[in-house]
């Protein structure tokens, strides 16, 4: 499985961590920025366009520099532009949605909460339908259920 083998060190859990760390300050972030813009009409939607500010600098930017200095090449196949276009479109639809929940009055904190507790499990679904695992659901580690029930929690 990649990123499980012990070369790679703990190098993957630091950064599944940090992200852990960013995505529990997002919604908070956003609310934040969202009062601050001290519009109650628009607010939510000039917070979003300074996310997607950063989301241009950090997400392309970014990529451009990890490429140059990993020596990439600049083929891109059209099977992995399409996904990873979806993927930015399902992330942005997110963040959009999260917005508009807000403006319908939901509580940050409630907000985020059903969001970070759903996902997991819609990704759990979502992965296991698109890639089963080899023997069937008795193959599955222990660990994954454990993480499905502390989600469901």
């Amino acid at each position: 499985m990649p990123g499980s083998s012990s070369s790679a060190g703990a190098a993957w859990l630091t950064f599944a961590l940090l992200t852990v760390l960013c995505w529990g300050l997002y919604g908070v972030f956003l609310h934040a920025g969202q009062v601050a813009m001290a519009d109650s009409v628009n607010g939510r939607y000039k917070a979003f366009f300074w996310v997607g500010i950063a989301y241009l600098i950090i997400a392309v930017l970014g990529p451009i520099l990890m490429m140059v200095k990993g020596g990439s090449s600049w083929n891109f196949p059209v099977k992995g532009i399409t996904w990873s276009t979806l993927a930015g479109i399902v992330g942005a639809l997110g963040a959009f949605f999260v917005l508009l929940a807000f403006g319908a009055r939901g509580a940050p904190s409630v907000v985020m909460s059903i969001i970070f507790a759903g996902a997991p499990i819609v990704n759990a679904i979502v992965v296991i339908s698109l890639h089963p695992p080899a023997g069937g659901f008795s193959a599955i580690p222990w660990p994954f259920y454990i993480g499905i029930l502390m989600a469901a929690a």
